[in-house]
């Protein structure tokens, strides 16, 4: 038996890591977009509030989560390391952001901002992947 995955599986793998990545970044923007035009976000570029930023945190949370089921849900095989995975290219991502928004202004936000989705990027994959185990196992 071969140790390599097959090329089908491959690319069903990274099926499965853009299509979560799409489900949270899309849910994100169109959260950010929604509160910006009903106005409960200020105009872009404008400082928001901390309560406004524990909210973004707390629904990029739960779109986290999320995007890490559609990873673990759509992978061929391995669905915790899927979502993992999908995690580290988050925290990756995250890390980059937080590096490029420090220290630039008030519209970017409090320090705290990015250090949470730094540090809830893992936990949030895990989570999602995990409600996917327990899906395969309650069948």
């Amino acid at each position: 038996m071969s140790e390599t995955p097959a090329p089908r599986q491959i690319g069903r793998s990274v099926l499965a890591l853009l299509a979560g990545s799409v489900v949270a970044a899309g849910l994100a923007i169109a959260t950010d977009a929604a509160l910006h035009a009903t106005h409960v976000f200020p105009s872009l570029g404008e400082r928001m509030s901390d309560a406004l930023f524990v909210l973004a945190t707390a629904y990029r949370i739960v779109y986290s989560v999320a995007g890490s089921y559609v990873i673990a849900r759509l992978a061929p095989n391995r669905p915790m390391q899927h979502a993992l995975f999908g995690g580290l290219l988050g925290l990756t991502v995250s890390v980059i952001g937080a590096a490029a928004t420090w220290n630039r202004g008030p519209a970017f936000g409090p320090h705290w901002y990015p250090l949470a989705l730094v540090v809830t990027a893992l936990p949030c994959a895990w989570l999602g992947g995990k409600f996917r185990l327990v899906q395969l196992r309650s069948k």
